[in-house]
């Protein structure tokens, strides 16, 4: 920015879980698997604005938990952005959704996940959800 400030952006975003499985995408402009997430919508709480957005995103829908599991940041050009995030109890999983074209999805173990998820402060607070829930 021209006064030297960043400027930072809130989001939110879901780990969306199916029985013992876990559902991540790819990001649309590097192709890393991460976790669905976007702005907050007006009008919408932080978590159901990310359940929304694992509809758009991912194809899946459930039920999102209020509780977050944590909060992650990632820096762009245009400043840094700092996602809370929430558990998402996956009840269908879509054979089509809005953005099927330009992400890939796929539904790993746990362990797979934290080998996939590249970002350390995401694969950090994703391996402390899962080792507490599923007993790794």
């Amino acid at each position: 920015m021209a006064n030297g400030t960043v400027k930072i952006s809130e989001q939110s975003g879901v780990l969306p879980i199916v029985g013992d499985m876990i559902v991540l995408i790819t990001a649309r402009s590097s192709g890393r698997w991460i976790i669905p997430k976007g702005y907050i919508e007006k009008g919408m709480s932080p978590a159901e604005s990310a359940a929304k957005e694992a509809w758009e995103e991912a194809g899946v829908i459930g039920n999102v938990r209020h509780e977050e599991i944590g909060a992650y940041s990632y820096r762009r050009p245009s400043g840094i952005f700092s996602v809370t995030v929430y558990p998402l109890e996956v009840e269908s999983v879509l054979d089509r959704w809005d953005e099927m074209r330009v992400r890939q999805r796929r539904l790993v173990t746990p362990s797979e996940a934290l080998e996939l998820i590249g970002h350390k402060e995401l694969k950090s607070l994703v391996t402390d959800y899962i080792v507490n829930r599923f007993d790794l």
